[in-house]
């Protein structure tokens, strides 16, 4: 089933671990309230969190964590 906006934000933390997993409380607001603050933070992300100039490039350490 596919989510838009908010709602698969909160599909994501549902998965995470603890911590992240507290923000689900926020579920109780309106749709069209969560909806609103999600497309205010996604047209201001690169302001807000910053852009990077190149990609990230997994250490081999860190590819072996993600292998079978």
């Amino acid at each position: 089933m596919a989510r838009f906006k908010s709602d698969a934000i909160f599909e994501v933390m549902r998965q995470l671990p603890a911590p992240w997993r507290l923000a689900l409380v926020f579920r109780i607001v309106p749709r069209p309230i969560r909806d609103w603050c999600y497309v205010r933070i996604a047209r201001n992300r690169y302001r807000l969190f910053g852009m990077r100039d190149t990609c990230f490039v997994p250490t081999p350490d860190v590819m072996a964590r993600f292998r079978d």
